[in-house]
């Protein structure tokens, strides 16, 4: 019966959104920014997702935004806090809903079997860092079974010294660490057992688990900021990569780990 409510719900919003979010894409509207925000938080509502954010996002731009990943609710949970526009793997363009919704949120999309695109990718990033827009990267590259954080990629970092040639007047590029830690799930703590029942990696059919969420619901989510970090034209990439891989690794640890050592947690 809930997962019946929960179809009709998202139904009732997404279908009539959708036209809309065109529209202000093909205008250039500025409400082509806000209304996934609305979105994603009525999702997030009709999905019994309880966010807990720990620090904010930061008002200085550009702004690359790296983060962990470890289940498809990422994207409703991070859009549903701040505006933002994503990195996302090709295939995921022609998935049947999903990969429309993904397109209407101006997701960059990338084909990792085509190494030789990084840089077409990179200059893509960089026009939507210029233009203003937040853009979210997955530093791992894949998700993760959300006990762990995997190491970080920096080759799409490699954006953020693009948009140092792509704009004008910018002398750098702010770069801020993420992390999203799933804690609970029907007011008990997520541990390793249970984890993969909010999680979505590997090989897990997403319509499966899609349906696992929609059924049980009530899950808790801390949304931790870092300190951003300053890239500049003599930046190195790799270091850089690291100290986000750090940061976002401690930050999803202390979550885990409960609200007295995450600190500061406030619920959204």
């Amino acid at each position: 019966m809930r997962f019946a409510f929960v179809l009709a719900a998202m139904a009732a919003i997404t279908f009539p959104l959708m036209p809309v979010q065109w529209l202000a894409i093909r205008f250039n509207l500025a409400a082509r920014r806000r209304i996934p925000i609305i979105y994603h938080r009525m999702i997030c509502a009709i999905l019994g997702i309880r966010i807990t954010r720990v620090g904010a996002c930061v008002r200085e731009h550009p702004l690359l935004i790296v983060a962990n990943h470890s289940s498809w609710l990422d994207i409703a949970v991070i859009s549903a806090v701040t505006p933002a526009v994503f990195v996302a793997k090709s295939e995921i363009a022609g998935w049947p809903l999903f990969g429309r919704l993904a397109k209407l949120q101006r997701s960059v999309f990338v084909d990792r079997s085509r190494r030789h695109g990084t840089a077409a990718v990179n200059a893509e990033i960089a026009r939507r860092l210029a233009e203003g827009d937040p853009v979210v990267l997955f530093g791992e590259g894949t998700a993760g079974d959300g006990n762990r954080v995997l190491a970080f990629r920096s080759a799409l970092i490699g954006a953020a010294r693009d948009a140092l040639a792509e704009a004008e007047n910018v002398g750098r590029v702010w770069i801020q660490p993420l992390s999203l830690a799933y804690t609970g799930l029907l007011g008990v703590p997520v541990g390793r057992r249970h984890r993969p029942l909010v999680a979505w990696y590997g090989k897990m059919r997403l319509w499966t688990h899609f349906a696992g969420v929609g059924r049980r619901g009530a899950i808790d989510v801390t949304v931790t900021w870092g300190e951003p970090i300053a890239f500049g034209e003599n930046a190195d990439r790799k270091a850089v990569a690291l100290a986000l891989e750090c940061s976002v690794r401690q930050m999803t640890v202390g979550a885990l780990r409960g609200p007295g050592a995450a600190g500061g947690a406030r619920p959204s």
